[in-house]
């Protein structure tokens, strides 16, 4: 795949398996959607602390312009199912607190189960309205941008392996200063707070610096 292309597009969605994959491309294509598939082990944004599963490593990609045209193409077709849903479907077994919770954390569940709950608490008496989802979806942003956990151990291991001159530093301190995940609206933004991409960054000069160093004292020695 062409590099440059490839980040012009912003991850849509993650699989386990192509065939899904394929599926959700060709429901895409067929809405006028330009989609790519990559195959990725890890993903390229998964972070040392958290991110995302291992096993969902194909990713279907779109530009971030058409995340709101295909979500509410995606919406669509799940409501179009609501009317054959089986009544032992195990959303039904759900509390309110549950689904509510499927709601705000609607990018780790498909636009099936997201309409399903919906339905099932207003069926329950619940109010749910777009005023009240737009809400959430904001928490859900708002949430997933937060920087992921302090990162001393890595930071740590990092400076060892620079002082040691290990290619390893370089690339724990270039993670660590340039990682960054996708949000479910397609935006992108840093995984690690501004002191530890620093940290990151400091890394990485010094073991530019280090490692040539090293090497050439390696191969005179």
């Amino acid at each position: 795949m062409n590099i440059e292309m490839s980040n012009d597009y912003s991850i849509f969605r993650r699989f386990s398996n192509i065939e899904q994959a394929l599926e959700l491309k060709d429901i895409l294509n067929t809405n006028e959607i330009d989609s790519i598939i990559d195959d990725n082990s890890p993903p390229v944004d998964v972070t040392f602390g958290v991110g995302g599963s291992l096993q969902d490593t194909i990713e279907v990609r779109i530009k971030q312009t058409d995340f709101e045209k295909a979500e509410l193409i995606l919406e669509k077709e799940a409501e179009e199912q609501l009317n054959n849903i089986d009544p032992d479907y195990y959303l039904f077994d759900f509390t309110n607190e549950e689904l509510y919770d499927l709601l705000l954390k609607a990018d780790e569940w498909n636009k099936f189960d997201y309409s399903l709950a919906q339905k099932i608490l207003k069926e329950r008496g619940k109010s749910i309205d777009k005023d009240l989802l737009d809400s959430l979806k904001k928490q859900r942003l708002d949430d997933l941008s937060q920087p992921e956990g302090n990162q001393k151990p890595w930071i740590a291991v990092g400076y060892i392996f620079a002082l040691l001159g290990g290619f390893l530093g370089l690339i724990i301190g270039y993670f660590l200063w340039t990682s960054k995940k996708t949000l479910p609206n397609g935006q992108k933004v840093y995984s690690y707070s501004a002191n530890d991409r620093k940290q990151g960054k400091y890394i990485f000069i010094f073991s530019v610096i280090i490692f040539p160093i090293t090497l050439l004292m390696r191969i005179v020695i």
